[in-house]
């Protein structure tokens, strides 16, 4: 039987590789331009904003809980740091602060509710979803605010390395969380919570701390998502984000993270990221309209979800 769990263990370690490999090879067949220099620029260059909110979902996912609200977090942090940089005229590095502030208020409300209330997180991030959303019409009057070219320096291509100073961030963040979930008592703790949530009481694990921390930092994370948007943009639009939580929970399970919780793998949900973005970008050169990409993506998401369910019945099989 170990023989068997190690098997099936490494075929799912490279089955998102695999995955992220074919789509490649047939949008490089069906498209006469997918293989060039600008479009894998361009989709890298697309990339830090659901980057970082996908670490943070998938922190969320291993601990036991889910955060709908990123979305809207995204839109609110990037229309914070947009009125605070326009409308008040605060320098850029302050508006960013207040826009991190933001997202990671955000996230603490969540976690503290869904903790010290024993509301499902579920629950308490989707009243968060609608609550952002509307703070975000409300502090930039439903308008979108152009910033300058000041803020797209995080998004342009650095000279000579052909990435953003925003991809480079996103990047370090990934192999940041990577080593915290492998190699941390706080990785093996939130670990522990999402596998046995009483076993890890009854081990002597503080869980409210770790859950309020997890989801405090995923609000955090998606307030810089909303600065990387408003780079990407060199705006602030308060409809930042919309629908932006679906493709981090999606990228999270292609990546191997259980909706279960207990387990999950920040590196993977990176791969998850980079099938998703692949995916829209293919699709849009072969000319796909926006409801049939919204299909498939939609589809690609249940499959997600299918193929986990499929993961949690073999493993409790073996």
């Amino acid at each position: 039987m170990m023989l068997v769990k190690t098997v099936q263990q490494r075929l799912e370690k490279y089955f998102t590789a695999g995955s992220l490999a074919l789509l490649i090879v047939f949008f490089g067949i069906a498209s006469d331009n997918f293989f060039s220099l600008t479009t894998f620029a361009s989709i890298l260059n697309q990339l830090p904003a659901l980057t970082v909110v996908a670490v943070g979902m998938t922190l969320v996912l291993i601990v036991g809980c889910i955060d709908l609200s990123v979305g809207s977090v995204v839109g609110l942090s990037s229309a914070v740091a947009g009125v605070a940089a326009v409308v008040y005229g605060l320098p850029l590095p302050l508006a960013f602060m207040l826009g991190l502030i933001t997202g990671t208020l955000c996230g603490l409300v969540n976690g503290c509710l869904s903790s010290f209330f024993a509301l499902p997180s579920f629950i308490v991030t989707l009243g968060m979803l609608e609550m952002a959303r509307g703070l975000a019409y409300m502090t930039t009057n439903s308008q979108t605010l152009f910033i300058g070219a000041s803020i797209q320096k995080l998004s342009l291509p650095i000279t000579g390395i052909g990435v953003s100073p925003a991809l480079i961030i996103a990047i370090s963040i990934v192999i940041l969380a990577h080593f915290l979930v492998r190699n941390t008592v706080f990785g093996r703790y939130i670990i522990a919570i999402g596998t046995n949530e009483t076993a890890a009481r009854m081990s002597g694990i503080p869980i409210h701390p770790y859950r309020i921390s997890v989801l405090a930092l995923s609000g955090c994370l998606a307030g810089l998502g909303g600065l990387f948007n408003a780079a990407y943009l060199g705006a602030a639009d308060p409809n930042a984000g919309i629908g932006l939580e679906l493709s981090a929970i999606a990228a999270a399970v292609i990546g191997g993270t259980s909706l279960m919780g207990g387990r999950g793998s920040v590196a993977g949900a990176f791969m998850g990221v980079l099938i998703i973005a692949v995916l829209q970008n293919g699709l849009a050169q072969l000319g796909a309209t926006e409801p049939v990409k919204r299909l498939i993506t939609g589809g690609v998401i249940i499959a997600a979800v299918l193929f986990d369910h499929w993961r949690l019945r073999r493993r409790d099989r073996y």
